[in-house]
């Protein structure tokens, strides 16, 4: 079950989070997640809320004001292999939907399946 948050700078159209959030779950889709497990929220902040570097590491070019830091939780356990797909495949989304590549960010973070409680206090997986 994976929990996507994205962060953005103010001030962020409807249609741009949603195009940001549909490509990282169709990518999500793409590696096996199910099209129902659709768990995302939008963190928007001010500017001097959201402080980033436009070139540090590795960029190549700078980032500018729709820079998007996607974070990923999900269970623990997925290969490197299925990352690397993954982040293609959502390059290659983003790409198509003219939204720079060398703009995005991306963590994933990886938790153990008994520290995910879905509902009703249940422990799904222990």
């Amino acid at each position: 079950m994976p929990l996507v948050t994205i962060t953005v700078c103010k001030p962020k159209s409807a249609e741009f989070k949603s195009l940001i959030l549909d490509t990282v779950h169709v990518a999500l889709q793409h590696v096996g997640v199910p099209a129902t497990d659709k768990f995302q929220r939008v963190l928007e902040l001010d500017a001097e809320d959201f402080r980033f570097d436009t070139g540090y590491p590795d960029v190549a070019g700078a980032r500018n004001t729709d820079f998007v830091l996607i974070e990923i939780l999900w269970s623990l356990g997925r290969s490197v292999k299925v990352k690397k797909e993954f982040l293609s495949f959502l390059m290659q989304e983003f790409s198509k939907k003219n939204i720079q590549p060398e703009n995005v960010m991306l963590v994933f973070k990886e938790t153990q399946w008994e520290n995910w409680s879905f509902a009703g206090g249940r422990l799904l997986h222990t």
